[in-house]
Order: C-alpha cells, then sequence, then structure tokens
C-alpha cells in the first residue's frame, strides 16, 4: 500500500505552479494581440474600406503576439523556486 510521500512524489510535474500561471498570462497575452486584429470591415462588399490599415492592426496587434510568444518562452525557461 502507498503512503502518502509516495504519492506525492509520483505527482512531480515539470514545471512549478508559478511557471503554469506565467503560462496562462503569457496565452491572454497573445489572445489580446489576435483580438487587437480584428475588425475593418467594410460596410457593404462593393466598397473598400481603408480601416483595415490601421495602425492597431498593423503594427501594435503583431508586436503584442511576439511579446506574449516571447512571454511564454521565458515562463517555461524559468527555474521554479525550490
Amino acid at each position: 500500500m502507498a503512503t502518502k510521500n509516495e504519492n506525492k512524489e509520483n505527482t512531480n510535474f515539470a514545471l512549478g505552479r508559478e511557471n503554469y500561471k506565467l503560462l496562462a498570462i503569457g496565452f491572454a497575452i497573445i489572445v489580446i494581440g489576435f483580438l487587437l486584429m480584428l475588425g475593418g470591415k467594410s460596410v457593404s462588399p462593393d466598397k473598400f474600406s481603408d480601416n483595415i490599415f490601421s495602425f492597431r492592426r498593423i503594427t501594435l496587434a503583431p508586436i503584442v503576439v511576439l511579446a506574449g510568444f516571447a512571454f511564454e518562452i521565458w515562463a517555461i525557461m524559468k527555474k521554479p523556486k525550490a
């Protein structure tokens, strides 16, 4: 019969609790970046809308997404506290 200590040893994860929290934050940053890319459609299909070329969609959103991916890499590589 397994004791509590043996069960606790079998539940070791590759990353610590803090790492998983940081991964969730990084995922949220990536989702925010993709949400910033939304919109810009034209009112009618016959007319072209220049709204798709806004600073938010062309510059800011990709930078936020890339920052989210960089944060994810950092969150994985960060050593968990003992």
